[in-house]
């Protein structure tokens, strides 16, 4: 084998495959290998190209990815997969290396790598921790919003959003997943040990890239930490020298008019965490790019921890 690592981006011309394209520019310890066009969707070539490869990054609907593990037959080839396929399955490492050693050892040594999900990874940044610390039950009912830039719906809705004659409804923000099934759901329960899926409403919004998500939380109902200060504090703790998540200052949401902007990390890959509220309501907010924490980003950053460089190699922090 080649001191140069072989990857292989099945489905790199969708949007997370083009930004994980972009983040190799100018890495040296890349050997990336094309596809022909024209055979994107060729069977054997595919076959050819994962199995030839030391990592192949999976940038594909669910049932594309599941056929391309299928096609794997050199057990030395690791898979790294941005699709909602296999994030909850046995076997699988969650790419969320922040949430424990566990996971980032996982991430380190596992040949089958799951990326989180963009409105997965700002809901459990936030729940994770208040579970695993004590602070909130697993029984809590749990509610969530996000507000996410039109990327994260991939071509056809960026296509829809940069058309010329888009509809009107367009120009404002919209409520989606009514039917309470979107596709996150299964990951934002189990990983962190909900007894039930979260009540969860997304929206998406006239601009490119960026989110945020929130979930409200009534003090009286928590454990041990009850007020805003207590819960910043086990924060700041859970999360201490972690480079790609930062804890701003309590009240750092002032700075910005006391409102959190949608498109504020557009461009960086790391998470902004704002715990706000009073003795009765709190309400945590995760604040990043649905492009970078959200999808390339983290792939890329579980792609730094499998090859043991620096974590943040080609990563904007």
């Amino acid at each position: 084998m080649s001191s140069k690592t072989k990857i292989f981006i099945d489905g790199s011309e969708g949007t997370t495959g083009l930004r994980i394209f972009e983040r190799f520019e100018g890495r040296d310890d890349i050997e990336l290998m094309p596809i022909a066009s024209e055979l994107r969707k060729d069977i054997k070539e595919r076959k050819r190209l994962i199995n030839e490869s030391d990592i192949t990054f999976l940038c594909l609907p669910d049932a594309a990815a599941q056929e391309s593990v299928s096609l794997v037959e050199n057990e030395k080839v690791r898979i790294i997969d941005t699709s909602t396929a296999h994030r909850t399955q046995e076997g699988w490492a969650y790419g969320f290396p922040e949430l424990s050693d566990a996971h980032r050892q996982a991430i380190a040594t596992g040949k089958r790598i799951a990326v989180p999900g963009c409105y997965a990874t700002g809901f459990i940044s936030l729940v994770y921790p208040m579970v695993t610390e004590g602070i909130l039950p697993n029984d809590y009912p749990v509610s969530a919003f996000g507000l996410s830039g039109y990327s994260g719906g991939g071509k056809k809705m960026i296509a829809a959003y940069e058309g010329e004659d888009r509809p009107a409804e367009l120009d404002a923000p919209r409520e989606y997943a009514l039917s309470q099934a979107h596709k996150h759901l299964k990951e934002m329960k189990k990983i962190p040990g909900l007894v039930r899926e979260p009540l969860f409403s997304p929206i998406v919004s006239d601009y490119y890239s960026g989110m945020v998500v929130s979930v409200p939380l009534y003090t009286e109902f928590l454990k041990k930490a009850k007020t805003p200060e207590e819960v910043h504090a086990v924060l700041s703790e859970f999360y201490k020298n972690k480079k790609f998540i930062q804890i701003m200052p309590y009240g750092a949401e002032s700075e910005s008019g006391n409102m959190l902007a949608g498109n504020a990390c557009s461009g960086w890959d790391g998470l902004r965490i704002f715990v706000t509220g009073n003795a009765d309501r709190i309400v945590l907010s995760s604040q990043f790019d649905n492009l970078g924490k959200g999808a390339s980003g983290a792939a890329i950053q579980c792609l730094n921890i499998a090859l043991g460089c620096e974590e943040d190699k080609g990563l904007h922090l």
